[in-house]
């Protein structure tokens, strides 16, 4: 409170003083216009009448060295050269440099620079390098600097008078027009013919000129009608727009001009002086009008800058008095206030938590703070302390019931699509057609991802799912349960993954974990890329990446993303955005796996799956008999291999027997291994007995040519005498083929029975 009363004192302060100086501004402006005059106009415009001469005079030198002798010539630069040195003095100097803005200095400067040329143009007249076209422009040059320098003098605060500095600026703007004319025609007369592009450039001179002095004179009407009455009964310039009309209409390249030089030297020698004397005392009027009006100002400044000073002091006084009452009372509120922040709200969330039951009025009693505005604030804040309580109280019960709702629709879900698997898996058994088996696979392969989407929904509520082993299972088969839970799983390739097995109480959720981690390496890359699962053992456990070749993630995405899975938040509604990342961060947090991403050197992005040493059995023929979800023991890995259903490249899992195993539309559920010998109990009572010609397991016992097809076992029953035939014939090959074919269908058929069944023990 002291720092933002102080600080809005300071405020007041500062803007009490800005106000000043915007003023004193204001008339310093306005008694700069004096500074300007005296410093710039008056002596940039003998400056500009001398230029004005010597050009004239150069053109005619160089015309005819006969109407201008060299020592005139050398007379009139010594004058210029007069004028340029006053006019250098003066806008050096410190007076005018301190008031003149930033755009004023450089245009002076760049006027200087404009001067120092010019004797480089005298000597090139002096050797007769350069024609009359060039030396008017040459001497146009500086001439243009100072019309440059004139402008940034109408930049007034004042509108009234920077509009009038304008006008006299484009008056005087028409005086050097007629004056650059004046130089055209004379040296035109003194040639005794026009050149080829003089007469269009004297004709646009002469427009130029008019246009700019009817404007001029239009604004001079109201501020200075005796300047503008003057001007409109001017019988110079009447006589020189006679004589611009007279040469503008009857010259022509190559003749010689229609009126004589001291006709024209006459009318615009009269012209050029009159406006001369109308610019200068224009000017000097102006200032007289500025004077004042910059003391009026000045005046107001210093009355308002008194008053308004009291004021500020008179604040100050009144501020510091009443702001110690006020922090006082401040103080215990904010006292309360963090009190209530630090210590009774987080006690009141964390005992909710815990399950505790919490009066809301004994947590939120009521402080006391006076009846004025400040103890009005404090009753307000009773009110939202009690209000605060109350809605943590609220949240916490909201929050329990939306987890219990979240579990009991999962738990509902998770139990229909077992049911749902079971009728699948009977149903597969029973057919035959592979048409329909293949249909049948795909909603097996549906029903299995909506036993994650359940799962999903159980770790959201923050209770762990009811699938659980008891026993380690290789860790191939843990990725090929994941796979079964991916849509696009035709397009992951599974690596060997060593002679390693996970332990059954983690194998649920490692499951869900990495199908989560493929499901969205498949959905974030190209549809014609494929997506690698590869593990090994490494120093602290063991590790599964998971790789993809989509378009990666950037560094911070990156970084934003592993800070994410690495420290969960909180769930709550709002964060749907990403709530994979949700699961496998809670997944990770219960088992101690550690989940990172990083960019991968095909342009996608990796992600890599740490399961801690504790989690891991090590050994090939040494791994110990595990249990499968159904209480079957597992054999170990050194029995005999089957490929993968389904995956896009062979790996192995242990099975009993090697039949012939096609690929399939969908994944199964990973492959458990076959009962123990006849002679061990059955740890399943509720398993139903083998039917004749299966194994105790339900897998079919292999017999061989039991499913030759007619042609192949008729050449069996014939022995050797099918040795002593001939060539067959492209018939029999036909026969032979087709009844190749139609062994294989039956072999997909009776594959797959055979891995739904394995499956329904998972």
């Amino acid at each position: 409170m002291r720092t933002k009363v102080t600080a809005l004192l300071v405020s007041l302060a500062a803007l009490w003083i800005f106000a000043a100086w915007v003023t004193v501004r204001d008339g310093l402006n306005l008694a700069w216009v004096a500074v300007y005059n005296s410093n710039v106009a008056q002596p940039s415009e003998s400056l500009l009448v001398e230029l004005q001469k010597e050009r004239r005079l150069t053109v005619s030198r160089l015309v005819s060295p006969v109407l201008v002798s060299s020592a005139d010539l050398s007379a009139q630069r010594s004058r210029t050269d007069a004028a340029a040195g006053e006019f250098r003095r003066l806008a050096s100097s410190d007076t005018l440099r301190f008031a003149a803005t930033d755009e004023l200095r450089k245009r002076i400067d760049r006027t200087f620079r404009q001067l120092d040329q010019l004797r480089s143009v005298r000597h090139a007249v002096d050797a007769r390098q350069v024609d009359r076209g060039k030396a008017i422009s040459a001497y146009n040059g500086p001439i243009d600097s100072l019309f440059q320098t004139y402008y940034s003098l109408a930049t007034l605060d004042d509108d009234q008078l920077a509009k009038d500095t304008r006008t006299l600026i484009s008056l005087n703007w028409a005086r050097e027009l007629i004056s650059r004319e004046d130089a055209l025609l004379t040296g035109v007369i003194a040639a005794g013919r026009f050149g080829q592009a003089e007469v269009a450039q004297f004709t646009q001179l002469v427009g130029a000129e008019r246009n700019v002095m009817d404007l001029a004179k239009s604004d001079l009407e109201e501020p200075l009608p005796d300047v503008y009455q003057r001007l409109q009964k001017s019988a110079a310039l009447s006589q020189l727009h006679s004589l611009e009309d007279l040469v503008a209409q009857q010259g022509r390249p190559g003749l010689r001009a229609p009126i004589g030089g001291e006709q024209w030297q006459s009318a615009s020698s009269a012209a050029l002086n009159q406006l001369h004397d109308v610019v200068s005392g224009a000017g000097e009027t102006m200032v007289d009008r500025a004077t004042p009006v910059a003391v009026g100002v000045i005046t107001r400044l210093v009355l308002a800058g008194v008053l308004g000073l009291v004021a500020v002091i008179a604040s100050i006084i009144l501020s510091i008095t009443t702001a110690r009452a006020l922090v006082r009372q401040l103080e215990k509120l904010r006292e309360a206030a963090l009190e209530l922040a630090n210590e009774r709200l987080p006690g009141v969330v964390a005992r909710l938590a815990q399950g505790e039951k919490v009066d809301v009025k004994a947590e939120a009693p009521p402080l006391e703070f006076g009846p004025d505005v400040i103890g009005q604030v404090g009753a307000a804040f009773n009110t939202v302390q009690e209000t605060a309580i109350r809605t943590a109280v609220e949240e916490a019960q909201l929050r329990q019931s939306i987890r219990d709702i979240l579990l009991s629709l999962a738990r509902r879900t998770q139990s229909l699509v077992h049911r749902q698997l079971t009728l699948l898996d009977v149903m597969e058994r029973r057919e035959s057609d592979p048409a329909e088996l293949k249909d049948l696979f795909r909603i097996d392969h549906l029903a299995t991802r909506m036993r994650r989407n359940a799962e999903n929904l159980i770790v959201l509520s923050g209770a762990s799912p009811a699938r659980a082993w008891r026993r380690s299972v290789p860790m191939v088969d843990v990725v090929r349960g994941a796979l079964a839970e991916v849509e696009d799983y035709t397009r992951v390739t599974v690596m060997p993954m060593g002679e390693t097995a996970l332990l059954g109480r983690a194998v649920g959720d490692v499951i869900h974990l990495l199908a989560e981690l493929i499901e969205n390496a498949v959905s974030f890359s190209p549809p014609y890329t494929m997506v690698q699962v590869g593990g090994q053992v490494v120093a602290s456990g063991y590790a599964i990446e998971i790789e993809d070749r989509g378009l990666g993630m950037s560094a911070e995405d990156l970084e934003a993303t592993n800070q994410r899975i690495a420290d969960p938040p909180e769930f709550n509604l709002s964060s749907t955005a990403r709530l994979g990342l949700y699961v496998v961060s809670r997944l990770a947090e219960r088992h101690g796996i550690k989940v990172s991403l990083k960019a991968s050197p095909y342009g996608g992005t990796t992600a890599v799956v740490l399961l801690p040493r504790d989690l891991v059995i090590e050994g090939g023929e040494d791994l110990p008999e595990e249990e499968t979800e159904s209480g079957l023991p597992r054999r170990g890995t050194g029995s005999r291999k089957i490929a993968l259903v389904g995956a896009p490249e062979a790996v192995s899992a242990p099975v009993q027997e090697v039949v012939p195993v096609p690929r399939a539309p969908e994944p199964p559920r990973p492959l458990q291994s076959v009962p123990p010998p006849p002679g061990d109990a059955d740890p399943d009572p509720d398993r139903p007995a083998p039917s004749a010609g299966f194994t105790p397991s339900g897998l079919p016992f292999r017999v061989p040519q039991a499913n030759l097809a007619p042609a192949l076992a008729e050449e069996s029953r014939n022995g050797d005498e099918a040795d002593d035939e001939e060539d067959r014939s492209p018939e029999d090959i036909r026969k032979i083929m087709g009844s190749f074919q139609s062994g294989t269908r039956r072999g997909r058929s009776e594959a797959a029975k055979l891995l739904g069944d394995e499956e329904d023990n998972l």
